[in-house]
């Protein structure tokens, strides 16, 4: 499995993650998942504190006991739940940052979080304030590095410009492009790495992905995605099905360092790992899929 740097950390990365959301709150099953991941190569692990209630960092944190040294752990903060308060708060207050990674790190079972992200974010929060807790922490060695997790523009020129994030993880995929326009020369710029997340599209770009496409994608119609998908099947081969050529578009600009496709199940997950042996796309098979599809843009948070 090929490592990437992580911006200027010294991070280095499986360029397929696994991203653990979808693991499910069964113990023995996302156990054996994580185990089999790593097993295939995988050392690039994200979850968040509120997967699940917190269950999802607490079933990673059992899945690593005795192997967390052969991992990159990457957790997330600012959503928050607030007794007798409906659904979720922001808070992106250094009091909570510094308050919540406590919990995360006993759900966790570890003293260190490799990556600490931003769980979303915006340009009314006080930034400064979040960075410090942040660096803060950073200097207390409870975290190794710290990045933020958004699909907002503005809110990620204002990190970029003002704290030490090492990384960004966004959505990015043939069917949201979003990131190309903007975000991605940007951060190739400045050195900081993304984290491309939902590279499949919600299922959609998977092989069985035909029954997902009537629930539309982003500003996808149902009748737009299934020609979309007829006309990547060309660029499937033998070697390299159409969910692993669409996690290796997700890859293929230079400011990616790893993709996290989420996996249910252990046939998913073998599947996921494929990517990383695929060949990679060339010019010209980039080139194509970009006509194939649409270069979307952000229509708001400018």
């Amino acid at each position: 499995m090929r490592k990437n740097r992580l911006g200027s950390s010294d991070l280095w990365v499986s360029e397929i993650g696994l991203g653990c959301m979808s693991l499910g709150t069964e113990e023995p099953a996302a156990v054996r998942l994580v185990h089999e991941a790593l097993e295939r190569g995988i050392h690039f692990l994200d979850t968040a504190d509120i997967y699940d209630a917190g269950r999802n960092e607490e079933l990673v944190g059992k899945a690593l006991k005795g192997r967390r040294s052969d991992v990159i752990l990457a957790t997330k903060v600012g959503n928050r739940r607030i007794s007798g308060k409906e659904g979720l708060s922001w808070d992106p207050s250094k009091a909570y940052i510094k308050t919540a990674v406590k919990d995360s790190l006993k759900r966790l079972q570890t003293d260190y979080i490799d990556l600490y992200q931003l769980h979303g974010g915006t340009i009314d929060d006080p930034i400064d304030e979040t960075i410090e807790a942040f660096e803060e922490l950073k200097q207390e060695g409870v975290i190794r590095f710290y990045g933020i997790s958004s699909i907002r523009p503005n809110v990620i020129r204002e990190y970029v410009k003002r704290s030490n994030i090492v990384s960004v993880m966004s959505q990015y995929s043939i069917l949201d492009r979003r990131p190309e326009e903007e975000v991605l020369p940007l951060l190739a710029e400045q050195g900081i790495n993304v984290i491309a997340r939902g590279p499949v599209a919600s299922g959609v770009l998977a092989e069985e992905g035909a029954r997902k496409v009537e629930k539309g994608y982003l500003d996808y119609a149902a009748a737009e995605l299934s020609t979309i998908r007829e006309k990547l099947m060309p660029l499937a081969r033998q070697d390299r099905s159409m969910s692993q050529t669409a996690i290796r578009y997700s890859l293929s600009h230079p400011a990616v360092a790893a993709a996290i496709p989420g996996a249910s199940t252990l046939q998913q997950l073998i599947h996921n790992v494929g990517a990383a042996d695929a060949p990679e796309l060339t010019a010209e098979e980039v080139a194509a899929i970009r006509q194939i599809s649409r270069p979307n843009v952000y229509g708001a948070h400018r």
